[in-house]
């Protein structure tokens, strides 16, 4: 016995019992029970759960739940009366610290000096297994294991020895010291399925089956490897264990184990002979992770199979094994889980839930179909404890290796064991058990909490079987729902009375409605879930009326359900409170809304109607009469006005109910009749003698012609075996003709519309309208006055709607058409000549009709271009246009040309011809893009003088964008053009800046023309036209004008530095007779600066030299000798080379000096001058007169294009009072005849070379100032007249 003075234990009156002390409630008063969620009756409990559904997701009202509410799904306890013994123990026999765990009908806890304590259900201390000095000897308990039917336990120790013990008396049963390597602790050892089959796991990373058998009265075990740890270290076994009701399993059979290795999960079945079933690599992981594995049965699919979860970090797998129908085995991978923490501990709890630990010592309770996290539990003043010094082997001297003992450092495998729903911990100084909470001790638990909002929300999830770990709840929905039912009915109750009593006495009235309107719409909402109106109105309600503020926000959340519909009917004493209080805060919008959308056969009709009239509820009075007193006339007779007439005259004559709903069946015939007696009462009840006769109807024509008559047509629609429904039918269309007809009162659109109106319903195959035709022919002069102007386009709609409807029928075609022509209604015209097929007549309406001249284009388009139309028909409408060219062009001449282009591509030249002689332009550059129109050369140069003459702006972007131009012909036509710049300079003496600035733009654009034309010139036109225009540029007596002109001369030559080589530039410059009496120095700025950038390209080409020695090695494209010589310039490598399709790269200027070109009528052809010298042949000498003659014809065209540049500038020398002297006249004349003298260039050559014999390059460059011949301002060229030569 335990002695009281010497633990201290005070004096009690009662001393407790075992019982009462192991049944002692927790801080939330909850008992631990051992319960096996296994063997509860399946019929009755459900523990099946769905998708999560928030409330959210309901048809609420002002509801609104963003958040699933879980509750607490776990129940903690800690077992006291275990706990308290494991430490007693380690005080008083020196057990030691607990170091392992396993629970069946009894819990055994291992110890660290070689004791197991095992106790029975009720906590109390059953069995003391072993001694301190077999501890001392085998080490600490490593390991624990009980067998299936709990009368056997397996104890391993750290030193790697096994035993075995008979837990009805405590007797050692057998001592294993050989079923593996010595020196190695035991870190796992699992009882089969199978009575006489084990297996264990060393730190060594094997695996072994230990089959115990008893022969002779010996008891015996054998040891077979399984694993070996050689192989890849396993660190975790788990064999698969089936209940007592699973025991016929077919997968049982097998005994399947899983083994968890540092890098893969290995499946084998023990049973009828070891094989493998299946491998499965983790992938990448941390090393420090560990492996852990769990078996659950599962039902999938209606069958039960087991499941094995496994993982190593963060992510969860799944395997499914089943069996098939032909006895194969499957193992099929699930779905996968993803976390975002570390894993040391993996358990099931049921089924469809896993109960998780990780690395920071927190539970996570997961539902695994849904894959949601339900709930987190802090561990951490458990003091888990962990297996690490058995995973380091400590006891035998650490022979682990690295990749083990890391693992190890987290390792917790002996410390958390699973049993039937329930899942024990293990600490150092206490034993923790965590079970499910059945479904009412969750809802309770959130009410202790006063949370009632998420009580409710919890217990709904509950009754519609969308709650997730659900426990203790029936099976059948029926059942489930009536208990959870009372149950959500017991909160509300609750609900009430707490929010009456945390309702704050004083403060400002908005906190009172605040905390109300946080509370009522709740309770109002789960009422009407759960379909208990009568709760709300007879017990809720009664309850929240001593408060007038809830009363107040009471009824004004019923607004939203009633609208809703939710609620259809009320209490008499809620409805009176409900219009009163509205009543009495002004708001009759809301008690219009909710009349009109509940039953008021309990309320005083007479009250709710004078209330309606006086606050001009007009919808509330219609639906109280309709649905109050079944009178459907007497709101047309006093209430209804407007367009709400209109609307409600349909919903009466169609079967509708205003403003919602359906009248009743019975009823509907009824309604019909009255409506329509009320419409054709000839006056009305309280009439005037001046009213006129049928008011409504005059009335309702006179509101919306239109939409009545709409009501009218969609009335009839219904009226066809009605026999007194057709004669309220013709009534009603005599009466509207007598109304409208001959009443000036009506527009002619409201009189097209009931003309429409008839010829639509005569138009009906099972038409008994009867209406005479001569009233048709009385409208359509009505509408064709051609005396009244005004209203033109409403009365060509009216009656072209009317014919297109089925009115034509009514008429005489050719008088239709005549008073068509006459009153211009071009569109009915069009019409009639439509139905006719004259579609060439159609052109003529679209030309006189002035709002659609621009329609024609398209009309006439479709006509020639889609199929449906004969030939004979095309070919008249296409004659028609071309008859018309001339109108259409007036109208819009892009779209003309685009017509054209399409379809009379062949009569283009006498389209030209004819509107040439009306002065009238085609605009052929307007084409679409994708148009293709091939007109001949003289054409295109017609469009550009008509340019020149009309729209000289245009004349260069054409230029540039068209290529079917001869270069000749478009050259005199612009030089003509061009010579017109000189009256300006003649004229307006003091506008020198504005010309220069007209003179370089005309400079820009023949340098463009030049440029894109010099591909079709050869070498000498080339030169002619750079030099001239350099010439004129650099003008010794245009120096005194304007710097500006040494910019153009810079400008020309760069343009054209790519086409043409600086020495022939120096040598035209120098050749002409202008400069016989001039300075070097008035030159010297031009020279220096090609000599600059001759020298900048030098460079430029030099660093380029190795990229390009590296191209012409390469084999597959042979390059041109010339093309890479050092003193070629880089622009014309760049610019102007030419492959061919051989794959032979050339220089344009090699292959033309070959010429091996041939020159077509606008550009060069060429051809591989290689391939062509192999062949024997050469294509330039078979048009060599040909290309030679067009070359003199061009060089004569720029000839004299150029010199109406010249003129230019003389204008210019003349302003600056400058005049040419009779050398330069010759000069000048002489260059129109191509004179061609002794080259210049080689004098400036042979000075140079007798200065000095370096010559001038990368490393000596010249520069001013070096003494060199051309920087001499004395410097004169002695030049000679040239030679006179007749023209």
């Amino acid at each position: 016995t335990i002695d009281d003075k010497e633990f201290d234990i005070p004096q009690v009156d009662t001393p407790p019992t075992l019982e009462s002390i192991l049944n002692e409630p927790e801080d939330e008063d909850e008992p631990f029970i051992l319960e096996d969620t296994c063997l509860l009756n399946t019929e009755n409990i459900d523990a099946h759960s769905c998708e999560t559904s928030s409330l959210a997701s309901s048809d609420s009202g002002d509801l609104e739940m963003n958040a699933t509410v879980h509750g607490s799904v776990l129940r903690r306890n800690v077992l006291k009366g275990i706990s308290a013994q494991i430490v007693s123990a380690a005080d008083k026999v020196d057990a030691g610290l607990p170091t392992a765990i396993t629970v069946s009908n009894v819990i055994a806890v291992g110890t660290s000096h070689g004791l197991v304590l095992v106790f029975d259900q009720n906590q109390a201390l059953r069995l003391c297994l072993g001694t301190t000095a077999t501890g001392a000897e085998y080490g600490a308990v490593s390991a624990l294991s009980i067998n299936h039917d709990c009368t056997r336990l397996l104890c391993g120790f750290a030193k790697g020895q096994i035993t075995m013990w008979d837990l009805a008396n405590g007797k050692l049963l057998r001592t294993i010291t050989d079923a593996h390597p010595p020196g190695t602790a035991i870190l796992h050892v699992k009882f089969t399925d199978h009575p006489a089959l084990a297996v264990c796991n060393d730190s060594g990373g094997s695996v072994f089956e230990l089959s115990f058998r008893r022969v002779m009265g010996m008891r015996t075990c054998e040891s077979r490897c399984l694993f070996s740890g050689s192989k890849g270290e396993v660190c975790c076994v788990e064999p698969l264990h089936a209940g007592l009701e699973l025991k016929d399993h077919p997968i049982s059979q097998y005994s399947l184990l899983a083994m968890a290795s540092l890098t893969k999960i290995l499946l084998i079945g023990l049973k009828p002979s070891l094989k493998v079933w299946m491998t499965f690599p983790y992938g990448k992981t941390d090393p420090a992770s560990v492996p852990l594995l769990a078996w659950q049965f599962v039902a999938v699919q209606k069958t039960i199979n087991p499941v094995l979860a496994f993982c190593r970090g963060d992510t969860i797998h799944f395997l499914l094994v089943k069996k098939d129908e032909s006895g194969t085995i499957h193992v099929i991978k699930q779905r996968q889980l993803q976390l975002n923490c570390d894993l040391i501990s993996l358990s099931w709890i049921n089924p469809r839930t896993l109960v998780l630990m990780d690395s920071t010592e927190k539970l996570r309770v997961v539902d695994r179909p849904s894959q949601e996290e339900l709930e987190t539990v802090d561990m951490a003043e458990l003091q888990l404890v962990y297996n690490s010094s058995h995973f380091k082997s400590l006891a035998t001297g650490g022979n682990v290796s690295q990749a083990l003992a890391l693992v190890g450092e987290k390792t917790c495998y002996q410390s958390v064991c699973s049993y039937a729903g329930q899942i024990m911990y293990l600490g150092t100084k206490s034993v923790h058990i965590m079970t499910l909470r059945n479904w009412r001790e969750r809802v309770d638990h959130l009410l202790k909490q006063e949370k009632f909002m998420e009580a409710l929300s919890l217990a709904w999830s509950f009754h519609e079987g969308t709650a997730k770990a659900v426990l203790g709840l029936f099976a059948d929905p029926a059942k489930r729902k009536g208990v959870v039912a009372d149950k959500m009915v017991e909160i509300l109750l609750q609900y009430v009375d707490r929010s009456l009593k945390k309702c704050p006495e004083q403060g400002k009235i908005q906190v009172m409605e605040q905390h109300f309107q946080d509370i009522v719409p709740v309770m109002v909402d789960y009422c009407l879930l759960l379909q208990r109106t009568d709760l709300l109105f007879n017990q809720i309600y009664p309850r929240l009326v001593e408060n007038s503020v809830a009363r107040g926000v009471f009824l004004e959340s019923l607004e939203p359900y009633i609208l809703s519909e939710r609620i259809g009917c009320l209490t008499a004493a809620v409805m009176r409170d409900l219009l009163s209080y509205f009543q009495e805060n002004g708001m009759m919008d809301s008690v219009e809304g909710c009349l009109v959308h509940m039953d008021i056969t309990n309320l005083d009709i007479q009250q709710v109607v004078q209330m309606c009239w006086d606050n001009q509820l007009y919808d509330a009075m219609i639906y109280v009469f309709n649905s109050g007193m079944n009178d459907y006339i007497s709101p047309m007779e006093h209430v209804v006005m407007g367009n709400k007439m209109l609307v409600y005259i349909s919903c009466c004559l169609a079967g509708r109910a205003y403003p919602l709903g359906d009248i009743p069946e019975d009823l509907v015939p009824q309604v019909k009749n009255q409506v329509f007696e009320f419409l054709i009462r000839l006056h009305s009840v309280e009439a005037a003698q001046e009213e006129e006769v049928y008011p409504y109807i005059r009335t309702l024509l006179h509101f919306d012609t239109r939409e009545f008559l709409n009501v009218l047509a969609l009335t009839f629609e219904d009226f066809k075996n009605d026999k007194q429904a057709l004669e309220y039918q013709q009534r009603i269309v005599d009466i509207l003709l007598k109304v409208m007809v001959d009443n000036s009162d009506f527009t002619p659109s409201q009189v097209g519309c009931l003309f429409t109106f008839l010829a639509r319903q005569l138009a009906k195959p099972d038409n008994t309208l009867f209406v005479n035709r001569k009233l048709f022919d009385q409208v359509l002069e009505f509408l064709c006055s051609p005396d009244d102007d005004s209203r033109h386009t409403e009365r060509q709609q009216v009656l072209l709607e009317l014919l297109q409807v089925g009115g034509v029928v009514q008429f005489d075609e050719e008088r239709l058409l005549d008073l068509a022509e006459k009153a211009e209604f071009y569109q009915i015209c069009e019409f009639m000549y439509d139905r006719k097929h004259l579609y060439n007549k159609i052109v003529d309406c679209y030309l006189k009709d002035p709002l659609r001249k621009e329609e024609l284009f398209n009309y006439i388009h479709n006509i020639l271009s889609m199929p449906g139309y004969s030939s004979e028909e095309k070919q008249l409408v296409w004659v028609k246009a071309l008859q018309h060219v001339k109108d259409l062009v007036s109208i819009n001449s892009a779209k003309t040309a685009e017509l054209v282009a399409v379809h009379f591509a062949d009569e283009v030249q006498s389209i030209i011809t004819s509107l040439q002689v009306c002065s009238i332009g085609l605009d052929v550059e307007g084409l679409n893009p994708q148009t293709v129109l091939r007109l001949g050369p003289d054409l295109h140069e017609l469009l550009v003088d008509l340019q020149c003459q009309f729209s000289p702006q245009q004349v260069t972007a054409f230029l540039k964008t068209s290529q079917d131009y001869r270069l000749e012909e478009a050259i005199q036509l612009h030089s003509i053009a061009l010579k017109a710049l000189q009256i300006p300079f003649e004229e307006e003496s003091d506008e020198v800046q504005s010309l220069l600035r007209r003179v370089e733009e005309a400079l820009h654009d023949i340098i463009a023309l030049c440029q894109r034309s010099s591909h079709g010139l050869n070498q000498q036109q080339r030169e002619v036209c750079v030099c001239v225009c350099v010439c004129v540029c650099v003008c010794p007596d245009c120096f005194s004008l304007s710097s500006a002109l040494k910019e153009l001369t810079m400008k020309v030559l760069n343009s054209m530095s790519s086409f043409i080589a600086p020495p022939a530039i120096i040598q035209r410059i120098l050749q002409d007779p202008v400069y016989g009496k001039g300075k070097l120095a008035e030159i010297q700025g031009l020279i220096l600066g090609m000599l600059e950038t001759f020298n900048y390209e030098q460079v430029v080409l030099l660093s380029m030299q190795p990229n390009f020695n590296t191209l012409k090695s390469t084999k597959r494209i042979p390059l041109c000798p010339n093309l890479l010589h050092k003193q070629t310039r880089i622009s014309v490598i760049l610019n102007s080379y030419f492959m061919c399709s051989c794959g032979h790269l050339y220089h344009c200027q090699c292959l033309q000096r070959k010429e091996v070109g041939v020159l077509s009528e606008r550009q060069y052809s060429w051809s591989c001058y290689k391939c062509t010298s192999n062949q024997g042949s050469r294509p330039a000498d078979r048009s060599s007169e040909e290309s030679s003659r067009s070359r003199s014809t061009s060089l004569a065209q720029v000839s004299r294009m150029l010199s109406c540049y010249v003129g230019m500038f003389f204008s210019l020398q003349m302003l600056s009072e400058a005049t040419l002297d009779a050398q330069q006249t010759q000069a000048w004349d002489h260059f129109r005849t191509l004179y061609r003298g002794p080259s210049r260039l080689a004098v400036l050559t042979e000075l140079t070379h007798s200065h000095g014999n370096e010559r001038p390059g990368l490393s000596n460059p010249v520069h001013p100032g070096t003494g060199s011949i051309y920087h001499s301002e004395n410097f004169q060229l002695k030049l000679s007249p040239p030679p006179l030569v007749e023209e």
